[in-house]
């Protein structure tokens, strides 16, 4: 049997990893700057998440939801008092994208009504809703494509509220800091009007803060720096540093009916003792505060180049966007300078490194890039 063949793969074989570090099967070492798409927050292979999940595993692995799961209410507490949303309720279930599937129904079912406003250039997912509010035709199959949805371009106050006069809109979704689009980020004057025609309009604001959330922007949640407080806040990603897990933050608004959300894996014992070590590790390692500081160090240093445009996001999400293909930089970073990058677009290197990455690490990628655009 063959994989089925849907992606483009570079030819390293990663076989360990610590910390910012990755290393393949030919012990070359190389400095990862996108942790494998945003997913490990903490660093791979920490100590203390590898002694959690371990220990764990010796105790009790899985059972399904019909039972009470201590784990599930610690790290309900942990993330609670993490976020600053103690008021909030947690569902937990297994990604980023099921997460927003999750948030849109029960945006629905709070509201009665069907339809969903996103905006230009965002993503959420590759599940039947999730892609159907992702802004990119050719992953949204013509199954997904009956969803109601409307998409307002990026700070198009006025266009959203045109869209949610008309009475129908169950929830706006809208991504911390589009990530996939170009990490383009909101001004606080949009976020705000977006969540005061969201109250007036009686329509649920969801953030997605898969990409955007758990520390990466120098806050914990990237719609913090927006000053605002949404009705539902949608997690995956480094929320477990790279055990599936997902989950929404749920405001006290809502009224939860026994089986209107479910899941068979979600809140399970391997991804909550994951997910539970990922917030001790970040709280006493200051994680989020070391996101700020090295962004700021590489936003700050990035080379001046006539071949780079714009330079923008915030904390360890980072768009280096430049006026040609980036394929070739990129290549040259990962095969000459042995440094992992993302992209967004055809033009765009996307940075996403572990939390814990140093400014040292970070005058590695500068002296780098400096090399590759020289």
């Amino acid at each position: 049997m063959n994989l089925f063949d849907v992606y483009s793969l570079y030819d390293v074989v990663p076989v360990k990893a610590s910390g910012a570090r990755v290393w393949d099967d030919k012990g070359q070492e190389y400095l990862d700057l996108y942790g494998g798409h945003a997913v490990i927050s903490i660093g791979h292979s920490h100590p203390d998440y590898v002694a959690a999940i371990t220990d764990q595993l010796g105790r009790i692995g899985f059972y399904s939801n019909s039972v009470v799961n201590p784990l599930q209410e610690e790290l309900a507490r942990k993330l609670g008092e993490a976020s600053g949303y103690e008021d909030y309720s947690l569902f937990l279930d297994n990604s980023g994208a099921e997460s927003n599937e999750n948030a849109m129904k029960l945006a629905s079912f709070h509201t009665g009504r069907d339809r969903i406003v996103a905006f230009r250039k965002s993503f959420h997912g590759r599940t039947s809703g999730a892609v159907a509010v992702t802004d990119n035709p050719k992953i949204v199959s013509p199954f997904n494509s009956h969803h109601k949805v409307s998409f307002c371009e990026l700070e198009d106050a006025a266009g959203v509220e045109a869209e949610l006069m008309k009475g129908d809109v169950a929830g706006v979704i809208i991504e911390g800091i589009q990530g996939c689009g170009g990490i383009n980020v909101p001004t606080a004057s949009f976020m705000q009007t977006l969540a005061a025609l969201c109250r007036k309009y009686g329509t649920v604001l969801i953030l997605d803060e898969v990409q955007s959330g758990y520390g990466r922007t120098g806050r914990f949640f990237a719609h913090q720096w927006y000053g605002i407080r949404p009705d539902i806040i949608t997690m995956g990603k480094g929320i477990a540093n790279g055990f599936p897990c997902g989950g929404i933050l749920i405001s006290p608004e809502f009224k939860a009916v026994k089986g209107m959300l479910g899941t068979t894996f979600g809140g399970n014992y391997l991804a909550m003792a994951a997910a539970i070590s990922v917030l001790d590790v970040i709280a006493k390692e200051n994680l989020v505060e070391n996101a700020l500081k090295v962004g700021e160090h590489i936003l700050a240093n990035i080379p001046a180049s006539d071949r780079i445009k714009e330079v923008r996001g915030k904390g360890l999400m980072i768009g280096i966007e430049f006026n040609e293909s980036v394929a070739p930089i990129r290549k040259e970073l990962l095969f000459e300078k042995h440094i992992f990058t993302g992209v967004a677009g055809s033009t765009m290197i996307r940075l996403l490194a572990p939390l814990c990455i140093g400014t040292e690490d970070a005058d590695t990628f500068i002296k780098a890039l400096k090399e590759v655009l020289s």
